[in-house]
């Protein structure tokens, strides 16, 4: 039987911070930057890593992820729905503006159509609260998975006719097929075993395979793409949140944290973290809205 590499400490600290749920890190292509959020606090982090220099902006909701749009600018999922901030400065706008008592916005995606897929949760994590919607570039919506619990990790294959979801409670990545803007066949790609934490967020790399942050599980794993684990990068922290590559050639993996919970959290807690040369990203894309 084959076991799977663990790397030993390769990671580097890329920003040093205390984020209370740092989620959801991005590559924008255009910019050059590394976008993420801290849910809990209200935040969208940039992060630039040829200049070092890094941004910090307040949101006035809970905001669950951050994604580049094709014109510029940012679409996030908030507490209240989708919302849309201009390049340049321009003011903040609503694109989808659905406010439910109980609920914020979590993890989101950009599909290869432009799409954004966005999820849903209750603050309680109620079985059934949540749900995974398709938003469309003029704003309109098309739910896909209700009766979720935490939404989560959300990624395409490298062609684009597979979808890997993530219901975090489930502790499974799900695996459906993906055809004219519908997600549909919803089966178990991989579980997660009791232990090993809770699957976050994730990223598929150019060969196909799934990374997955472990929520509680103070790593990242590879799967290849028939559910094989080949990879475990250990991390000091115990609540890794979601990864994705980017940097020069998109071979940096960069992995979100976070400290919210936690009695006695690692120095490292909060920060976001990089694994040089770690494989070979997709190149996203934007938000076409």
């Amino acid at each position: 039987m084959r076991h799977p590499a663990t790397s030993r400490p390769t990671y580097e600290v890329a920003v040093r911070e205390q984020a209370a749920l740092g989620e959801g890190p991005t590559w924008d292509p255009a910019t050059g930057r590394l976008l993420w959020v801290d849910i809990l606090s209200s935040r969208i982090h940039t992060y630039d890593p040829a200049s070092g220099r890094r941004t910090v902006t307040a949101t006035e909701q809970h905001v669950g992820a951050v994604k580049p749009r094709a014109g510029g600018g940012l679409v996030v999922n908030l507490r209240d729905g989708i919302g849309l901030y201009g390049p340049n400065g321009a003011p903040f706008r609503w694109l989808v503006h659905a406010p439910a008592p109980g609920r914020r916005g979590n993890d989101a995606a950009v599909a290869p159509d432009g799409s954004l897929w966005a999820g849903t949760m209750r603050y309680d994590e109620a079985p059934g609260g949540g749900s995974l919607t398709r938003i469309a570039p003029d704003g309109t919506t098309t739910e896909q998975l209700p009766d979720v619990a935490v939404s989560n990790g959300t990624g395409w294959s490298p062609d684009g006719r597979l979808m890997y979801y993530i219901d975090s409670p489930t502790r499974r990545i799900d695996v459906l097929d993906h055809t004219a803007g519908r997600a549909l066949n919803r089966r178990p790609f991989v579980r997660i075993e009791e232990g090993a934490g809770f699957p976050d967020g994730l990223t598929v790399d150019a060969d196909g395979c799934v990374w997955v942050a472990l929520w509680d599980g103070a790593a990242v794993r590879r799967y290849t793409p028939d559910g094989t684990l080949d990879r475990v990068v250990a991390l000091p922290v115990r609540r890794p949140t979601a990864c994705a590559f980017g940097g020069p050639g998109l071979r940096d993996l960069y992995v979100t944290t976070a400290r919210t919970g936690l009695t006695r959290p690692h120095p490292l807690a909060g920060s976001l973290l990089v694994v040089p040369a770690a494989g070979q990203g997709l190149t996203g894309t934007p938000f076409a809205g």
